[in-house]
């Protein structure tokens, strides 16, 4: 049975909410029980962007199972994963044939670890391959995510591996790539974000939207959309885009925050 939205609240309201919960959430004892924690672990540019994608592609479930799992790679990569990427044999992929997150196996871990590697080897790292795709469209980064899929499964996989890739124009709402292009690009106030990508801006990102943002953003009026797709990644975004033009995914920890917390 399908529910009404909640009327929107004031504009005024929301507001003053947002930014309030924002300031909250949006703080160093944040990084301790998310996944972010992994990336949080290195100071070199491409060990960041390496682990934050790693971690954010399992980012779903236990977080607890999350971190454990992600940190598990980082371990197997003597915790150097930029030098791992760009430098691994084949002999050196053993262990993580046997990596095992839900539905992500070690055919998909595999895979993943030799497109990384073309990335950095012959598309210029992970920033690059995702940037390039906003030449075309930069209102948001629908096309940034469509055109690094793109080149991420030119390297040869099995088709099993794909739905690890989540792809907008299939409607997908591609939550865990949105949350770690909000990782990349957003500033490092709070110190949860890294700001480490210079050639996307926080105005081109797009709401992480999952359950509890999905939840909450519905309570507040902010979307109207029941389906927790790309349509409504767009909607919710822009209505984000009313408090802050420049950074409106910052909103993403006031409504996780409220919606994880049960406040709404």
């Amino acid at each position: 049975m399908k529910t009404k939205s909640s009327p929107k609240k004031t504009d005024a309201f929301l507001f003053d909410l947002l930014e309030t919960k924002y300031r909250q959430y949006n703080h160093i004892g944040f990084i301790e029980a998310d996944p972010v924690c992994i990336p949080h672990r290195f100071h070199k540019k491409e060990d960041i962007e390496i682990a934050g994608f790693l971690a954010a592609t399992i980012a779903w479930g236990n977080r607890k199972s999350i971190i454990q799992n992600a940190s598990r790679l980082m371990t197997w990569m003597d915790e150097q994963p930029h030098d791992f990427i760009v430098n691994h044999s084949p002999k050196d992929l053993k262990p993580f044939k046997t990596f095992v997150h839900r539905t992500f196996n070690g055919t998909d871990c595999v895979f993943f670890l030799n497109a990384l590697k073309n990335i950095y080897r012959h598309h210029g790292g992970l920033e690059k391959a995702f940037a390039q795709g906003l030449k075309s469209n930069p209102e948001n980064i629908k096309n940034a995510i469509v055109q690094f899929r793109s080149v991420f499964l030119k390297t040869h996989h099995e088709q099993r591996s794909e739905k690890h890739l989540s792809n907008p124009e299939s409607k997908s709402s591609a939550k865990r790539l949105c949350m770690y292009l909000r990782w990349m690009v957003r500033p490092p106030e709070g110190g949860v974000d890294f700001g480490i990508w210079k050639s996307i801006h926080p105005s081109q990102l797009c709401l992480p939207l999952d359950v509890h943002t999905g939840r909450v953003s519905r309570e507040l009026g902010l979307l109207q959309r029941r389906q927790n797709d790309w349509q409504s990644v767009e909607e919710v975004t822009m209505q984000l885009k009313q408090f802050d033009p420049n950074d409106p995914v910052k909103y993403d920890f006031a409504l996780f925050g409220m919606g994880v917390s049960k406040e709404f």
